[in-house]
């Protein structure tokens, strides 16, 4: 199976595209000749980002919407419809994270985290599947992490969404099998794109838990997934490490890999 093929009525709509891997998504996309609809919060920056596709011949077109909030999410197909397209591919990017124990926690922040982590991705899947399926074509790529092959104390809330994501993609592809759409989930490892500085810990404690082997750049996450996309696979891990790290984690007792998750963790380094 491979991605659906261009065309000036359709589109990749990409989420949280104005920065990091989803901006590297876009670009990628764009450069396979796909028209892209950027969506996240940062109207300025995704603007930067149409203009730079756009002077490339391909169409790149601006929704500014907080994917947290029910309404403004509700209303991002009717937006895409109203501009003559159709989503052929559906890249669920946006994400944050929280940084710290439960017990400790702001509610808030931590019910906003699983509103952009796990029920925007249910939600856009809900909205754009059916016409995906109607039509016989599509492919859908929702952004989870290494963290959903484990336990992740001091982010609990983010490694629990993550592991929700990848089983809930599977469980899509399962579903979708003959009807001409795929859905892949792409788990990266640490990706140097200002995430980790957004939750909390800086890039020197994220780089002290984890081995600069495990580091890939965010164009070569980018090109992993749309390539893994266009070839129908699964699950997508970009770079030899994490993936050898992913297995380690499935297979390994919670008893043993608990005490270790927790102590390494930049949430409890000075503890």
């Amino acid at each position: 199976m491979s991605l659906p093929a261009a065309a000036p009525d359709r589109t990749a709509l990409v989420t949280g595209a104005s920065s990091g891997i989803g901006a590297e998504i876009a670009r990628e996309l764009a450069r396979r000749g796909h028209g892209v609809t950027l969506v996240a919060r940062s109207a300025a920056k995704l603007e930067a980002l149409a203009a730079e596709l756009g002077a490339t011949g391909v169409r790149a077109e601006v929704i500014a919407c907080d994917l947290t909030d029910r309404a403004a999410r509700a209303g991002l197909p009717g937006a895409i419809e109203g501009r003559g397209l159709v989503v052929d591919v559906l890249v669920n990017n946006a994400g944050l994270s929280t940084l710290g124990a439960v017990a400790e926690s702001d509610p808030e922040a931590e019910m906003d985290m699983v509103e952009l982590d796990v029920v925007a991705v249910v939600d856009l899947c809900s909205r754009i599947l059916p016409g995906m399926v109607a039509r016989g074509r599509g492919a859908v790529l929702n952004v989870a992490s290494t963290a959903a092959f484990q336990p992740l104390p001091g982010q609990a809330g983010y490694g629990a969404g993550k592991s929700f994501v990848l089983s809930y993609t599977q469980s899509l592809a399962g579903e979708l099998k003959g009807t001409g759409v795929s859905a892949t989930t792409l788990c990266p490892g640490p990706v140097d794109t200002g995430f980790g500085e957004r939750a909390g810990f800086s890039k020197a404690d994220a780089e002290d838990a984890l081995p600069k082997i495990m580091w890939v750049p965010a164009g070569e996450v980018a090109r992993a997934a749309v390539d893994g996309l266009d070839k129908g696979r699964l699950v997508v891990v970009p770079g030899a490490a994490n993936r050898v790290a992913a297995a380690v984690a499935q297979v390994t007792p919670r008893t043993l890999l608990l005490p270790v998750l927790t102590k390494g963790h930049p949430a409890f380094k000075n503890r």
